[in-house]
Formats: C-alpha cells, structure tokens, sequence
C-alpha cells in the first residue's frame, strides 16, 4: 500500500509540474516540465534521502563515534523486529529529529546535537522510537520524495519571478503571479495531507517500541519549548523539509505558518498521556522500562553521546 500511495503523489507532482510550466511556457514549457519531472521520480525514489541529509549537514556515526545512541537505536529496532537503519548527527542547537529512506532495509534516522543534550535518555529513546515508527510504517519514502517535490515547486515558483510576464505565455504576468503564490501552496497541502495523522500513528507505535508513551510526551512537550526560540537555520532556509521532523522547527519568517504540517502538540501530549494511563496497571509497562537504557544523575545517560 506505501508504494501505491507513493505512485500516487509522484503523479500528483508531476502533473503539477506540468501544469506549472504549461503556465510559465505553453505547450514548451509542460514538454520540459514533464521531462524533469520524470528524472525527479527516478532520482527521488533512489537518492532524496541522502539529498535530504546533505541539505541539513548530517554525519554518519557509529559505535565508536557515538555508542549510546547507536546502541540504544539498535536495542530499539530489535524490539521493533526492524532492520537497523543508520544514524545520522546534525549539528545544530535545536532538539529535533527525523528520519528517512526509501523502505525498512535503506533507512537513517537523524538526531540534533540540541536533542542530545538536552533530553533524558528516556526521552530521546522515545523520540528515537517514534522515528524508527515512521520507519515501519513506511511512511519515510512519502516524507522525503515529498520534500525533494515541494522543494522544487518552491524553486520553480522563484523562476517565474525572473523570467517576468511575457504576453506570449498564457496568463503573462496574473499567471506568474498566481504561480508565484500556488506552487508553495499546493507542494504545502500535499505535505499536510499526509502529515498529520501519520504524526499521531508513530506517537502511538512508538510509545509501544520504547514502552513508555510519558517519556516520549515529554520530550514532544520539551522540543516544542525550545524549537519555538532556537533557530534551525538549514530548516528554515529549506522549509520543504519541515514536514519530515517530529516537531516543526520553523519558527523565524512568515511563511512558516504555510508549512506548519503537523498536529497540534498538546493534543499529541494528551493522547500519549492517555496511552500511558492505559498501561499503567499492566505488567509490559514494567517490563518495557526496565529495557531502557541506564541513566546518571538528572536523568541523563550516563555515558557521552557523541
């Protein structure tokens, strides 16, 4: 079914990319259009993750340059019955997350240096958990090809500004003007169509990976404080991307608001907080946490993270 959903919003964008530039160049101008867009779908399938990676400066770790995330990342796909997917570092003070790759056997899972210093080890696991969900659900290769397309959109709404309003284009200046304003909108809805309960179904998954839903809620409730007065510049410079992390990191330019993909926090809290409730009185919920991993003082592990 993720592939047949993914076949789907590669024809979506490519007919919007068609459409864009019958409006920028007539007949001509969708010919090309069609063209790129097919080389985009070969190139999004295979490589968008890895674009997306670079785009945000992350690096690849292991155990010997981060042990306690890669092994508390391996003790979590274990438990989830998943392949282990590669971990990724990004350099940059706000806590987020995200992950991405095309299916379970070619994925990664990012952390920013924001998030491990300033999460318990219980919290960053829930947070890791919920990421390897995505990753289960195979909901990662429709966050990604989704970014590569509206990133392009975006663009290709750009180069209306400078190509003008030529009188032989149909439209001529209205059109580059509406272009100007429905490319960002239309890659915008395509990315809240499947955002937003995707968001609360890898809550839910896991809360059940890490088995403790009220570590995972207050890590939600911790990067939304921080995120909303740390800049992540490469985000906000890319915002297409915004979608793909557990808590939206725009926050500095107006048009953050256009990209704001995801479920409202608080209800994300509430329904974690309720999940917990739910397991309270049963034994998994004491089993699952004595697999996590040992913390030090305050809550955080023990041993360094990078």
């Amino acid at each position: 079914m993720g592939y047949v959903k993914t076949a789907i919003l590669l024809a979506a964008m490519t007919a919007l990319f068609m459409g864009f530039g019958l409006l920028l160049g007539g007949p001509e101008g969708a010919a090309i259009a069609f063209v790129v867009a097919a080389g985009m779908n070969v190139f999004a399938f295979w490589n968008s993750d890895k674009a997306v990676l670079r785009m945000h400066g992350a690096r690849e770790v292991n155990e010997q340059t981060a042990p306690d995330l890669v092994r508390m990342v391996r003790d979590l796909a274990t438990r989830a019955d998943m392949p282990m997917p590669k971990i990724y570092i990004i350099e940059t003070d706000q806590p987020n997350a995200f992950a991405t790759g095309r299916n379970p056997e070619n994925a990664a899972v990012a952390a920013t240096t924001g998030l491990l210093r300033n999460l318990s080890a219980e919290e960053v696991a829930g947070v890791m958990a919920h990421e390897l969900a995505h990753i289960q659900n195979r909901d990662t290769l429709l966050m990604t090809i989704t970014a590569t397309f509206a990133g392009a959109l975006s663009m290709l709404a750009n180069f209306a500004l400078f190509f003008g309003g030529s009188r032989d284009r149909p439209g001529g200046m209205i059109g580059t003007i509406a272009l100007m304003i429905l490319a960002p909108m239309a890659a915008a809805l395509v990315q809240m169509a499947i955002s937003r309960s995707r968001e609360y179904e890898a809550d839910r998954v896991g809360a059940e990976i890490s088995g403790q839903p009220r570590a995972l809620a207050s890590a939600l409730r911790k990067i939304e404080t921080m995120a909303q007065r740390i800049d992540n510049h490469v985000a906000e410079r890319n915002p297409a991307t915004a979608h793909m992390f557990i808590i939206n990191p725009l926050h500095a330019h107006a048009h953050d608001k256009l990209f704001s993909t995801h479920p409202n926090t608080a209800n994300r809290i509430a329904a974690l907080e309720a999940m917990e409730v739910g397991r309270s009185a049963g034994p998994q919920v004491r089993a699952a946490r004595s697999s996590v991993p040992s913390t030090g003082r305050g809550g955080r592990q023990s041993g360094p993270w990078q």
